[in-house]
């Protein structure tokens, strides 16, 4: 798959070209998963192009700098926000992105461990239009589980974790299906394969409370507060698989992904009257294009 990758990076304490940030082979991160990463949208402000719009641009440094102290590393959420200003001010996109910094160890040396090593951060961003397909997908329940927070920090965007998600994805799309759906180890809907997931019921939004293994995800709680403030009861808690299969609607969130329907869980077809799903995927949308004032605080406008 080609990508379009923006001409500068931030890497090692300045800007350079792309194709000129580089790594060892040799660098701690890439043998033993010790990074941890942030990922965030950016689109041109329809109505002013040399805009740039990023949602909740504060929400995701905070979970990066948080993150951050899994590996020892101390960086700060304005310190992160600051450098990703700067990327987007040099690099001048004008199409929509996602924007990717990343704190990793960037010392040599084979020896698994976040102590004594050198650490780094860096941003890169590619081009991005839809994730997956707004008209709706399918999904299979993953033979893989999600991991347990006692074996991983799940609370945190670390790279480690993504191995299960990509061997869950994997199998999903070479059998036949979008997108796959992860139990945890208590045999309790956990999430996507790097998505949360939302099921409606009799007008109620129901969503795997963050005791079940999943990532906090940033858009999770956006959606929360839409539906919570549009008057939707959300409930926080176990979801048993067999819920998917007679719900009346549901769908995915991400950064990536926003708002996804899903169409079909197995080989069960899902009603195709989604009323919840298209409201707040339209309150959402409406928000990141800063068309809605009352959550103009959500959106970061960058000028180029």
């Amino acid at each position: 798959m080609s990508q379009n990758f923006l001409e500068f990076a931030y890497f090692e304490g300045g800007f350079i070209s792309f194709t000129e940030a580089k790594i060892s082979i040799a660098t701690h991160a890439f043998q033993y998963a010790t990074s941890a990463w942030g990922g965030m949208r950016a689109i041109p402000n329809p109505s002013d192009p040399t805009e740039i719009l990023l949602f909740r641009l504060d929400r995701h440094t905070t979970r990066l700098s948080s993150s951050a102290k899994f590996l020892q590393h101390q960086i700060s959420a304005s310190e992160i926000e600051n450098k990703i200003v700067e990327f987007i001010k040099i690099n001048k996109p004008s199409c929509p992105i996602y924007v990717r910094p990343m704190v990793y160890n960037s010392g040599l040396g084979i020896a698994p461990r976040i102590h004594d090593i050198e650490k780094d951060f860096l941003i890169y961003g590619l081009e991005m239009g839809d994730y997956l397909s707004s008209d709706g997908i399918s999904c299979r329940f993953s033979s893989w589980y999600r991991q347990e927070d006692r074996t991983l920090p799940l609370r945190a965007k670390v790279a480690a974790a993504y191995l299960t998600s990509a061997m869950a994805k994997t199998e999903a799309v070479e059998s036949g299906f979008d997108e796959a759906i992860l139990l945890n180890s208590r045999g309790k809907v956990s999430e996507a394969s790097a998505m949360n997931i939302f099921v409606v019921r009799n007008g109620e939004l129901i969503t795997p409370g963050v005791n079940q293994d999943i990532l906090e995800g940033i858009t999770r709680d956006s959606v929360i507060v839409l539906a919570e403030e549009m008057g939707i009861k959300v409930t926080q808690r176990e979801v048993d698989k067999t819920e998917l299969y007679i719900a009346d609607e549901v769908f995915l969130t991400g950064t990536a992904a926003k708002i996804a329907p899903v169409n079909r869980v197995e080989n069960i077809l899902l009603p195709k009257e989604k009323p919840i799903t298209q409201k707040l995927l339209q309150k959402l949308t409406a928000i990141t294009l800063k068309q809605d004032e009352a959550y103009s605080k959500w959106i970061a406008v960058i000028k180029i």
